[in-house]
């Protein structure tokens, strides 16, 4: 059999959002050292708290405090916790109802072991050594034999407030592209490109999928397409993304190889950022080692009629 082709690859990207006045008070309560819940129009505490209320959908904007004990309502032990979980060692994620609230809260409980939690158990909140007004700002729970505290009835009001918090998402994943994709690779490693015909439409996907999406019937006719190729539509990209050493502005582009059902994306290059059209004709340039172009370039060919790429779009 044919070595299954994996790979390891990584999504990440910040996400920039700003709070509204609820969950502003919220987070800024958490750097200060305070939980706060919201108060409905029926008397509920809801904590975290929501701007409006999930059964009215009346907005609510009557914020209490509430106390950093509580009672484990639900639990999952974590015997492995991942990268960016709030506890290296192994924890339980629980569901804590904290005193003076109605709902429960989800967050880390640090116990040596799963015998050590149970539902009902008191539990209380470790704050964070430095706090910045995020979620993280309570480190985990701990179990609490004590009393329940006393909440000082804090109205939320507070100094230099967080308006606009920065979450960092990331997804590791092992991609493995399968038959017809490995093809599809294993052709570029030799500078060719190889897509599969439709055995109804004709149509010939580059890259290759397995099946025709319109027809759903099985695609296992190779077909080599370009070099050379069409762009159908371009976009202008102004922000410099991280790691990525390319210089800004440059052109990222659609393009319908030579005998392709559809068009691919590359980066096009070797002309100014501003003469880049549609109908321009271009050819793949390749680096020493490259497994897939860098780049494409003009020909230098007439640009192709409209027509002859319309229905790429």
């Amino acid at each position: 059999m044919p070595e299954v082709l994996r790979a390891p690859l990584v999504v990440e990207f910040p996400f920039t959002r700003s709070l509204g006045p609820v969950q502003s008070a919220f987070l800024t309560g958490l750097r200060e050292r305070v939980v706060l819940g919201v108060r409905t129009g029926d008397g509920r505490v809801l904590v975290p708290p929501v701007e409006y209320d999930p059964v009215t959908a009346e907005e609510i904007r009557d914020l209490v405090e509430v106390a950093p004990t509580g009672t484990v309502t639900t639990w999952a032990w974590n015997h492995e916790p991942r990268r960016g979980q709030p506890l290296d060692t192994p924890f339980a994620w629980v569901l804590v109802r904290l005193d003076g609230a109605d709902t429960a809260l989800l967050h880390a409980l640090d116990a040596p072991g799963p015998e050590a939690v149970r539902t009902g158990m008191r539990v209380r909140v470790r704050w964070a050594g430095e706090r910045s007004g995020a979620i993280t700002d309570i480190a985990c729970f701990e179990p609490h034999d004590g009393e329940a505290a006393e909440p000082a009835g804090h109205g939320g009001e507070f100094e230099d407030a967080v308006h606009c918090i920065v979450a960092h998402a990331r997804l590791d994943y092992t991609y493995s592209p399968g038959r017809a994709q490995a093809a599809y690779i294993e052709a570029l490693s030799t500078r060719r490109t190889y897509g599969e015909r439709c055995p109804s439409c004709a149509k010939v996907y580059v890259p290759p999928r397995g099946a025709c999406p319109t027809c759903g019937v099985a695609t296992t006719e190779q077909v080599e397409v370009g070099p050379r190729g069409t762009v159908t539509t371009f976009c202008i990209v102004n922000i410099k993304a991280k790691n990525l050493d390319i210089e800004v502005p440059y052109v990222y582009g659609h393009i319908a190889l030579d005998g392709a059902g559809l068009a691919l994306h590359g980066r096009i290059g070797g002309i100014p950022y501003d003469q880049v059209r549609m109908g321009l004709r271009v050819e793949p340039v390749w680096t020493e080692g490259a497994r897939y172009p860098d780049h494409y370039r003009p020909t230098g060919e007439p640009d192709a009629d409209y027509d002859t790429y319309k229905e790429l779009l």
